[in-house]
């Protein structure tokens, strides 16, 4: 989807690529995005998304390595297509931007933890990501009882091994309805517990709120379509709004 005078212009557009393109409808993206291209505090920008099959629980995750259960095997495999093949068609057949600060990607659920890991270890690549409902849970071990560091969550060792870069900057949004799970019974449900988790992770590595974290708890959303379509509108100003450069 692109702005209405991509065609004429002889600009090259910012990028939003996201995880489940599939989704776009359900989601109501049509509606946000074009809404989005009459606001004059946002930049116009082209959406790509890149659509998922019943491959997806296998190429999506971490690409450092598959969870417990081994799932997200692939991850590697579709990091390096996004990275090495799939950007570099669109910068040589789409008026898109060249530069690393006008690319964004976002995705949902499993498909919000691989945009946060593609980004975060793709630094060149990309300014800014979008995680909606991030199942940053993704563990190399199945979780013990009382065990409150819970290092096994993939994405914190992620980010402890990786490096600072001040360019970088995290949406992240979750739902007091997400789930009802509660692993360490502290009465804040998991979903919300590991994206605080994760945000306390960045800000050991140097990143801060709110300049470079945006941290989104929507009361009552759910983790579905509806709510992350809900808040789309929210990420795009962010992701876009002159302002926040």
């Amino acid at each position: 989807m692109a702005p209405g005078n991509y065609r004429s212009s002889e600009d090259r557009f910012p990028v939003l690529l996201m995880n489940d393109g599939q989704d776009f409808r359900a989601m109501g993206l049509e509606k946000t995005i074009s809404e989005s291209y009459l606001n004059k505090n946002s930049k116009p920008f082209v959406y790509v998304g890149v659509e998922a099959n019943e491959n997806r629980i296998h190429e999506y995750g971490t690409a450092s390595s598959g969870d417990f259960k081994g799932r997200g095997k692939k991850a590697l495999n579709y990091s390096k297509f996004i990275i090495e093949e799939f950007i570099p068609f669109l910068k040589g057949e789409f008026k898109v931007s060249y530069e690393h600060k006008d690319w964004v990607l976002a995705g949902m659920s499993l498909g919000g933890l691989t945009a946060f890991d593609i980004v975060y270890n793709n630094v060149h690549s990309f300014s800014k990501v979008g995680v909606f409902s991030g199942s940053f849970w993704w563990r190399k071990k199945a979780y013990v009882k009382h065990d409150y560091a819970d290092r096994s969550r993939i994405i914190l060792d992620v980010i402890k091994n990786g490096s600072y870069h001040p360019h970088l900057k995290f949406w992240m949004q979750v739902g007091t309805l997400d789930e009802n799970a509660d692993r360490n019974n502290n009465g804040i449900i998991d979903a919300i517990d590991d994206t605080k988790d994760v945000i306390k992770e960045l800000s050991l590595k140097g990143y801060s709120e709110p300049h470079a974290i945006r941290y989104v708890e929507v009361e009552n959303g759910k983790h579905n379509l509806a709510t992350w379509g809900k808040m789309f509108p929210d990420f795009i100003k962010w992701a876009f709004n002159y302002n926040n450069e």
